[in-house]
């Protein structure tokens, strides 16, 4: 689509080139979404794409996952030979409701700062501990967790002219095997529900994580894999009737009774 309002497109090589930050300013990254429908407030476009940012960076610590890296890019990505959570970044991008050629364009961190209940990158990291990288406009830089940085729906952390700039996985967490569930009401329909579990290669740490049912991610942590009756009991207590989020890909209830269907079936694979 084309968009009426823009004025000026600004590709700096720096970000020290940014100057003049106002409410009508966008940062451009993919675009696929900022080119799907009229941004009648935006009249500045600051694309990313000359900043050179490396798309993923392997290192001891983990892997940091760039803003600007395309779906496609994390979709290839083999990883190390102990990272046994790698496969879940395929079955993730596999989830989404998108074409091929929307894959060669999106990017990671422009999913993450849609903040989409059903987004399936926010699904990604936050099951995997990361950890996003802010760049305030003239302030200093930030992290924040990927499960805290959604808030609710097209909702998250972000202030004014701040710019995602990468998000970390932790080897720790890349070390870990997984278990992930999605549902939808139609076969090719926006996830309704989609779950992940993960757990130490020893049987500590058990980690699930509930997205798309809810407004925001929301982390359910236990030293190892619970009981069915405790994992029960805490998705009750974490997540009441009302905590579920309504729309036209499910209701409320149904959304409830799937979530509490598929973290069954993590469980007891990852048991």
């Amino acid at each position: 689509m084309n968009l009426s309002t823009i004025v000026n497109v600004k590709r700096p090589t720096s970000l020290d080139e940014v100057q003049g930050w106002h409410d009508g300013c966008s940062w451009l990254a993919g675009g696929t979404w900022l080119f799907s429908e009229p941004q009648v407030a935006v009249d500045t476009l600051i694309d990313l794409d000359r900043l050179g940012w490396a798309p993923l960076t392997v290192t001891e610590a983990g892997l940091e996952i760039a803003a600007t890296c395309r779906v496609v890019e994390l979709h290839a990505f083999a990883g190390l030979a102990e990272w046994h959570a790698v496969p879940l970044f395929r079955q993730c991008i596999d989830s989404f409701l998108m074409s091929f050629k929307i894959w060669n364009a999106a990017t990671i961190g422009g999913n993450v700062c849609m903040s989409l209940p059903a987004g399936a990158m926010i699904s990604l990291t936050a099951a995997l501990e990361g950890v996003c990288t802010l760049w305030p406009r003239g302030g200093v830089p930030r992290t924040v967790p990927v499960a805290e940085f959604v808030t609710g729906n097209h909702a998250n952390v972000l202030q004014p002219g701040e710019l995602l700039r990468s998000i970390h996985l932790p080897a720790a967490a890349l070390t870990k095997r997984t278990a992930m569930r999605q549902i939808s009401l139609t076969k090719f329909g926006r996830s309704a529900a989609l779950i992940i579990g993960t757990v130490g290669q020893d049987g500590t740490d058990f980690l699930l994580t509930v997205t798309a049912a809810t407004p925001k991610p929301v982390q359910l942590r236990f030293p190892a894999c619970p009981s069915a009756d405790a994992l029960r009991a805490a998705l009750d207590a974490r997540l009441p009737p009302d905590a579920y989020f309504a729309d036209v890909h499910g209701s409320a209830p149904y959304k409830r009774h799937v979530t509490q269907y598929l973290a069954e079936q993590i469980r007891t694979e990852l048991a």
